[in-house]
């Protein structure tokens, strides 16, 4: 039996030797690395803090004493010690595990995280909720280095000196992020890491001074006393000191006794305290240590890293915007990219092995990347700012305020919109359209295939104004060997035209390759059903809009957003305005984000795959088939009725 096999909770810790503790921390390593190499998963980040989990949970008694963790995309070997190693297998799987904390799954995760350098504000508010209410156990909050580039981690650091209040901040430092951590922070953190054979030897030498009898703890506490007045009178450039709060460390981070140590010495303070931990990424797997960006996120079936298609379809989008970027770049010495610590991730790691000096990845910083972006356009430069949909949700106030009131010529390309898939609620992107569909001079599109994102970033350019491209963590359907039709501001292209059509459908982005399908199959039934690829979802022509939509008695609208103030909506306030009448049925996504499964479960779910489209235009065929006057209840305005059932086909009727 292995010795996994006997945990069931943190509990169980407290009987192991040390020797047992890091036979567990390989036998944890064996099994994150075999259900990632077959669900997907964030590899390389959970191999790193194995050692750094089993220490705490052995000194700290969670959920009492609260853990933390920022992101959350470590949090593996934390799930596997909190009762959840059984059901491990099902891990970023339909009706499985989450890859992040979740306070549904169990009391032991504190907060349900996805998005960075959050812990610190999260961890300090708790505290300061305990201690209000008389509430027992510590907060301990675990942040990567790569954190410490937001703004919002130094905002929790300032506020948690100012209020001064017991807080353990635990710094697990891998000089990485996603991509390797840039930055001033990154380099002062290489800077004091550079003593970890100072504190390992010190560690020696106060585990033999503790050793002698009778005077050992006195020695032991004037020496210590002697070492805080030296660092006093001759180290003071420390940011955490700076801050207010005690500085333990450099730790090893991965010897079990020393970070024990080090935890037990911390519990007991009544002050802030930074514990700064040393670990390496991919800790365990040659491969992951040796290249830990491109072991953080591996997928089943997506990359997470651009790389070629197979023959079955076109190459990904990531991949059509990375090489589009590098042309365009290419073709104009003014286009620069910004990115937020996801170089390899958006693609534009593949300019800077170009012009590396035309690259700016800024840390996790994306309300600084849009800001600095703005910067660079008032300055005379093309900026590219590529982020994924859900982290670019950071920044909202940035994208509104210093770019599109300002009406700088920045260029957004947002991956990940749309389905995620198995990362879960955290990262889903489907607010990105009703976010910013609304906002004045920003010209939001939505490419159907990789031929269009390369079209509409040279579309872009010609343009004076802030420009968003959305698209999604897939491959890009196979484009049409006919040649593209050119790109016109306001107005998208028809995908399937038949004659005698009465439906019309209305696809953002891909989804036009899936309406174009279901319309296929209907066809062979002897139906018609015309679809049409928006392409554009601000910035609309709306009367030519309008006129198209009148022609028919049935509108499909199809987005991978959700519906709520999403496209459809825009189009039946559109074709009231005007009078149209029309029957409408808007299919997309609920408020509520979906949890981890595939993408393509994702889209199923919501109606959005070509069985659940053939689905909606049957239903919309057989609804205008008795009598198309039965449809118009008040004559010249466009109906919202009530909506599906949650679950099945979403739609507005």
């Amino acid at each position: 039996m292995s010795l996994l096999d006997r945990i069931s909770g943190p509990a169980d810790l407290q009987g192991l030797s040390i020797s047992e503790l890091h036979r567990l921390a390989e036998e944890i390593r064996l099994r994150i690395i075999e259900t990632v190499q077959r669900n997907g998963g964030h590899l390389a980040s959970n191999l790193g803090v194995v050692e750094l989990t089993i220490a705490l949970h052995r000194v700290f008694d969670s959920p009492v004493d609260a853990i933390v963790w920022d992101v959350g995309h470590q949090c593996y070997p934390h799930k596997i010690l909190t009762g959840r190693a059984v059901r491990f297998g099902t891990l970023r799987r339909k009706g499985g595990i989450s890859g992040f904390p979740k306070r549904q799954e169990s009391e032991q995760d504190i907060f349900d995280t996805g998005h960075s350098s959050t812990a610190i504000s999260s961890a300090l508010g708790l505290l300061q909720a305990r201690m209000c209410t008389g509430q027992k156990g510590r907060v301990i909050a675990v942040v990567g280095d790569g954190a410490l580039t937001s703004g919002l981690a130094m905002e929790g650091l300032s506020n948690a000196g100012q209020l001064s209040l017991p807080l353990i901040l635990i710094l697990n430092d891998n000089r990485m992020s996603i991509s390797r951590s840039v930055g001033s922070i990154s380099r002062y953190l290489s800077k004091l890491s550079a003593s970890v054979r100072y504190q390992s030897f010190r560690t020696r030498v106060d585990a033999a001074v503790l050793r002698i009898p009778r005077i050992g703890n006195l020695l032991f506490s004037l020496i210590n006393r002697g070492k805080r007045a030296i660092k006093a009178i001759f180290f003071k450039e420390n940011l955490f000191v700076d801050y207010g709060f005690e500085y333990v460390g450099p730790i090893e981070g991965h010897n079990i006794t020393a970070l024990i140590d080090a935890f037990l010495h911390v519990r007991e303070l009544n002050r802030p305290v930074v514990v700064h931990v040393v670990t390496k990424k991919g800790k365990g797997l040659g491969k992951a240590e040796e290249d830990p960006e491109s072991f953080h996120g591996l997928g089943p079936s997506c990359p997470d890293i651009p790389g070629p298609g197979t023959t079955s379809h076109g190459e990904s989008f990531t991949t059509s915007f990375a090489d589009a970027l590098v042309r365009i770049a290419q073709q104009d010495h003014r286009v620069v990219a910004v990115t937020a610590a996801m170089g390899s991730g958006t693609g534009v790691a593949k300019l800077a092995e170009r012009w590396p000096r035309r690259v700016f990845d800024v840390g996790i910083a994306e309300q600084h990347a849009v800001a600095f972006a703005a910067g660079l356009a008032q300055g005379g430069l093309r900026p590219v700012v590529a982020i994924y949909s859900t982290f670019m949700q950071r920044a909202v106030d940035q994208v509104f305020q210093e770019v599109a009131l300002a009406k700088l010529p920045v260029l957004f390309a947002l991956d990940r919109a749309g389905a995620v898939g198995e990362d879960g609620e955290t990262h889903q992107g489907i607010y990105d359209i009703a976010i910013f569909k609304s906002l004045p001079n920003l010209v939001l599109f939505a490419p159907a295939d990789s031929e269009e994102v390369s079209a509409f970033m040279d579309f872009a350019l010609g343009l004076d104004v802030p420009c968003m491209m959305r698209y999604p963590k897939a491959y890009s359907p196979c484009p049409s060997p006919q040649p593209m039709l050119p790109l016109e501001l306001g107005k998208g292209i028809f995908m399937r035209k038949c004659a005698g059509a009465k439906v019309l459908v209305l696809a953002v982005g891909p989804l036009a390759y899936t309406a174009a399908e279901a319309s296929d199959r209907l066809e062979k039934a002897g139906l018609s059903v015309d679809v049409y690829n928006v392409r554009f979802l601000s910035s609309i022509d709306e009367n030519y809009l309008a006129t198209l939509c009148a022609q028919y008695e049935g509108l499909v609208i199809m987005e991978d957003g959700v519906r709520t103030g999403g496209f459809g909506e825009s189009v039946a306030a559109i074709l009231a305005e005007r009078g149209v009448n029309v029957k409408i049925t808007a299919c997309g996504f609920e408020r509520n984000p979906l949890d981890q499964a595939s993408r393509d479960e994702l889209l199923a779910r919501a109606g959005l795959d070509a069985k659940g489209i053939q689905k909606v235009l049957s239903e919309m065929l057989q609804s205008l088939e008795p009598s198309p006057q039965q449809v118009a209840s008040t004559p010249g305005v466009a109906r919202i009725g009530p909506r599906a059932v949650s679950g099945e086909v979403q739609h507005v009727r």
